[in-house]
């Protein structure tokens, strides 16, 4: 068990202690279930945290049916934040979270030992839950800054964000697809905040960031500062999206961050993964709990994603297996032959 999943039980079974329940909830088995996401900042620790709760069903909570909770009896699920999209596989794969998010193009390259992958042995122990929401790379710049394409990025002071995440991938993938590298600019490796804030002091000209719009550090900084999103589209974005099946040319739309016109830009899909070591049932519990209609009011409440998120679009672009729970689901719901 990780320090995280005992620190939470220990919490739990204080609790427990507390509230006059210790024996209920030591009959019950506990279960403990953690979710990889990403920069508190972006849009995966959110809608982890929204998931977590939907799951979860601590001992002691009242019947679904009697308005309490409706995931997994006895599971406690939480959301971690990390470093993005491959420390979140690296993490399943090791068995140090049960969970995680990641960009479609993340997992693909590692489950099969291809693309940035190239070289590693294959994770063919990763699994796939369901596919959630679609993410857009956004280029942020200020409003005077000259920068207008991602050619402009040459010789200029930009974030990729760490290495480990999603976004650094995608954007040396962008750069590279665009004639440049990252010798042709200094690349700077901040996430969230710390980006941001970099941005309004005058530190970096520039910073890329994949995640589902509205991400709430744009927001905030949208609202302090002029600045705008540099498209992402011609030529570079279209041999993107022609090499690699799971980029789609896509836009954010006008206003969704203060002030700023709809922009074209590239989009990838953000889907959950699990490994496959993990227990059959407890996944296809999961899975239903997920797709539970009170989830659905929850996720449609919890993050402006959320209402994104949904059992129609569940195996959308899925390049990585499922899990035979989650398989097992899907194809109860005639979503699968």
């Amino acid at each position: 068990m990780s320090v995280i999943s005992k620190t939470i039980k220990a919490a739990v079974l204080g609790a427990a202690l507390a509230g006059g329940f210790i024996g209920s909830a030591i009959a019950q088995d506990l279960k403990f279930f953690t979710i990889g996401t990403g920069g508190t900042a972006y849009t995966y620790y959110p809608v982890g945290g929204v998931i977590a709760n939907a799951i979860s069903k601590p001992p002691g909570s009242r019947a679904c049916e009697e308005g309490g909770s409706c995931g997994v009896d006895g599971l406690i699920a939480s959301a971690v934040s990390s470093r993005g999209s491959v420390d979140n596989i690296n993490a399943v794969l090791s068995g140090l979270r049960d969970s995680g998010f990641a960009q479609s193009d993340v997992a693909y390259w590692a489950y099969t030992g291809t693309g940035t992958m190239e070289g590693k042995d294959p994770a063919t122990n990763l699994r796939t839950i369901a596919a959630l929401f679609q993410e857009h790379i956004h280029l942020v710049a200020l409003a005077d800054s000259g920068i207008n394409s991602v050619a402009d990025l040459a010789g200029k002071h930009v974030s990729l964000d760490e290495p480990g995440s999603g976004t650094y991938v995608d954007a040396n993938m962008i750069l590279a697809a665009n004639g440049l590298s990252s010798d042709d600019l200094t690349a700077e490796a901040l996430k969230g905040g710390a980006a941001s804030e970099a941005l309004r002091n005058g530190k970096i000209d520039a910073f890329f960031v994949v995640a589902g719009y509205p991400t709430g550090s744009l927001v905030e900084l949208a609202s302090a500062v002029d600045i705008k999103l540099v498209p992402i589209s011609g030529a570079g974005a279209a041999a993107l999206t022609d090499k690699y099946g799971f980029f789609s040319q896509s836009s954010i739309p006008a206003d969704t961050y203060e002030g700023i016109a709809e922009v074209s830009t590239v989009a990838v899909g953000a889907q959950w993964y699990t490994n496959a070591s993990q227990d059959d049932d407890l996944i296809y519990a999961i899975t239903a709990a997920l797709w539970n209609d009170k989830t659905r009011k929850l996720l449609d409440v919890g993050h402006a994603k959320g209402g994104t998120i949904t059992i129609e679009s569940a195996l959308a672009g899925i390049g990585v297996p499922l899990h035979a729970g989650a398989e097992r689901f899907y194809k109860e719901m005639g979503l699968l032959d």
